[in-house]
């Protein structure tokens, strides 16, 4: 039986073949395989046939192809909740991730600034405890002689503040800039600026300071309602003790509605968050957040049984509610 013809890419031209006698019986047969070499191959012509059976063809093959793809290998184990526990508790374990004081302390660092008062030498014991502090930060003797802005401007201060309104407006406390002829912040940035006063809530402790240039990006802190604060909610304390910052410090809530009174007895506060987060003179006017970043308070105290004025556990802020009054913009 003869092979039917494929058709080749480079087909050859065949020699003519001798012409057979005419009637004779190779003449049909000739004629015959000359139709056939002549004929226009496959590809060139209509066939409905050989189409759709290489389009089915090439559909089987797809589909064999795909499944092969999608279908589960044999033998492959399928994922467990077990599974899942292992590889999240595995990932725990060999990766560092941020505690949620530093993710707090991350968000509202830019809205922390470094408050410095200058003017005459004060010559109490907080203020001689806070000039031995920074003395011994910067590697100065205890006692060297305080460090000037200017030619007859005397550092007789360093605290800290929160910025609550993009344009500059500051909450710190009262304590930290009074009785200062100058006010200098520093913002998160760098940026210094002189800060005068536009408010004061004595009762509180508080002021409210207007800086004189600010940062083109700065970012105000969110406040949070201490409605609903318990004892024994994280939270952090923000500021510069001793001029040193900014620093972070982790604690708890330790007791709501607290009352202190000075040292000195000149003065009583209350309704005070008390906690236990480490601070220490020049923190004060700094913000005590939740582990959100959002202020809940200003710190503006700690208990001091003796004269070391160092921190023993005991801290105090005044809630938000109050501060942000102080600034005529109750937040709640």
């Amino acid at each position: 039986m003869r092979r039917p013809a494929f058709y080749s890419r480079s087909p050859r031209t065949l020699p003519p073949a001798a012409e057979p006698a005419a009637g004779s019986p190779a003449d049909a047969a000739a004629v015959a395989e000359a139709d056939a070499v002549q004929a226009p191959p496959p590809h060139a012509r209509w066939q409905p046939g050989r189409r759709a059976f290489a389009l089915l063809t090439v559909g089987c093959i797809a589909i064999a192809a795909g499944g092969a793809f999608w279908a589960p290998r044999q033998g492959a184990k399928a994922l467990t909740q077990k599974d899942i526990d292992a590889a999240v508790l595995r990932t725990l374990q060999t990766a560092t991730l941020p505690s949620p004081a530093a993710k707090a302390a991350d968000i509202v660092r830019p809205s922390v600034v470094r408050v410095v008062g200058y003017g005459p030498e004060k010559a109490t014991p907080e203020a001689k405890t806070q000039k031995r502090g920074r003395n011994m930060a910067k590697g100065k003797p205890p006692e060297a002689p305080a460090d000037g802005g200017t030619p007859g401007e005397v550092e007789r201060g360093v605290g800290t503040g929160v910025v609550i309104v993009d344009k500059g407006v500051i909450l710190t406390n009262l304590h930290v800039v009074a009785g200062a002829e100058k006010i200098k912040v520093t913002f998160a940035d760098g940026l210094e600026a002189i800060a005068v006063i536009t408010g004061v809530q004595p009762e509180n402790d508080l002021a409210v300071l207007q800086a004189q240039k600010i940062p083109d990006d700065l970012i105000p802190a969110v406040m949070r309602s201490t409605a609903d604060l318990r004892s024994g909610d994280q939270v952090a304390a923000v500021g510069f003790p001793f001029g040193i910052g900014p620093s972070v410090s982790a604690g708890v809530v330790s007791g709501l509605k607290r009352s202190f009174r000075s040292p000195e007895g000149k003065q009583e506060l209350g309704n005070l968050i008390q906690f236990d987060a480490a601070a220490n003179p020049g923190n004060s006017g700094g913000p005590l957040i939740n582990m959100d970043g959002e202020v809940l308070g200003i710190v503006t105290a700690i208990l001091n049984p003796t004269q070391q004025r160092t921190f023993i556990g005991i801290g105090f802020a005044v809630p938000i509610e109050n501060a942000a009054s102080a600034a005529g913009s109750p937040p709640f």
